[in-house]
């Protein structure tokens, strides 16, 4: 499995509430995309970085979601450039199902 992160300084801070609100009206664009299993939207402490980190099946699904068309939307909504990492996930602690998977 890939994990995936993004993020982006915004060009002025967010409350949780008001961030909760943008990432509800993209959410919906993310469902059904294939290979990917989860997507988390995140937003630092003091509301200057969002982003995200998602579970995907393989690095060929990702890297089909961070496309220039992708990094245009980012930049449109936020106003700022993305930052894109790859990282290979070799096991996993799943306490929900209380599993390691390798």
């Amino acid at each position: 499995m890939i994990i995936v992160t993004t993020s982006f300084s915004l060009p002025r801070p967010l409350s949780g509430e008001e961030a909760r609100q943008i990432f509800l009206s993209t959410a919906p664009k993310y469902l059904g995309v294939p290979g990917l299993l989860r997507k988390h939207y995140v937003l630092s402490e003091d509301g200057q970085t969002a982003g995200g980190v998602y579970l995907w099946n393989s690095r060929a699904e990702a890297e089909s979601m961070y496309t220039e068309a992708w990094r245009v939307f980012v930049r449109e909504k936020y106003q700022t450039e993305p930052v894109v990492r790859y990282f290979e996930s070799a096991v996993t602690v799943d306490n929900g199902s209380n599993q390691i998977s390798a």
